[in-house]
């Protein structure tokens, strides 16, 4: 189970690192304002700053799923993985859910923000629970 927990972690961690690129560098460029429903390049500006710090804060997450994934499979440091694992999964998680809550329309972003993370939790935790 931690080996599949694992893999879906290091998904999660990905997408999150794909996500910051857009919102940190590539948010006014004319395919990354469709994928977040920006119509015009004035807009994207004014967003430019809350967009390239909600980058950094998905950038973060993955970091700390990344730095779990590898101390999950290092030895002695198991326990300390999990927590940032489960920490940055759930995180994650809880950020696409509020994504949801934040108006109609945002349900395949949440899922594509999600999914990874929720799954990735539920095997870690099974993992933990086979022992």
């Amino acid at each position: 189970m931690l080996i599949i927990g694992s893999v879906f972690a290091g998904l999660a961690a990905l997408i999150h690192v794909y996500i910051w690129v857009l919102e940190s560098i590539l948010w006014t460029r004319e395919s990354t304002r469709r994928t977040f429903g920006i119509p015009t390049v004035e807009e994207a500006e004014t967003q430019r700053t809350l967009a390239y710090n909600q980058g950094f804060y998905n950038l973060f997450l993955a970091i700390g799923v990344a730095v779990g994934v590898v101390l999950i499979w290092t030895d002695g440091l198991r326990p300390v993985g999990l927590t940032l694992a489960l920490f940055g999964t759930l995180s994650m998680l809880l950020a696409a859910v509020v994504l949801v809550s934040s108006g109609p329309g945002r349900l395949r972003s949440a899922a594509t923000q999600g999914t990874a993370p929720l799954l990735a939790a539920v095997f870690l935790l099974a993992g933990i629970l086979a022992g």
